[in-house]
């Protein structure tokens, strides 16, 4: 149930309207008997998905074959498979 209090009250007892707002409560504010406002909880924003990253979230759904490297030269996969003589990791 909603309930009115004038700009005066509101600024006067702010944390305790904002305590009955948490609870469910909805308050109006009133500029004299006029109402231009309402005081409503707010939804809190657990109700958004996780947004981070789950590793390995695509295990299972894409599958590569050794047919991907058919395409590769002899030096292309001792490359890889060794590192490029120029790489800046690459174990001496």
């Amino acid at each position: 149930m909603s309930d009115a209090v004038t700009i005066h009250a509101a600024k006067t007892h702010l944390s305790a309207l904002v305590a009955r707002a948490e609870a469910g409560e909805e308050i109006i504010i009133a500029r004299g008997n006029t109402p231009v406002a309402k005081l409503v909880p707010l939804v809190p924003p657990a109700a958004a998905p996780d947004k981070r990253r789950t590793f390995g979230i695509f295990r299972g759904l894409i599958e590569v074959g050794d047919e991907a490297l058919d395409d590769w030269t002899e030096e292309e996969l001792s490359e890889w498979e060794e590192g490029h003589p120029g790489d800046p990791l690459r174990n001496p």
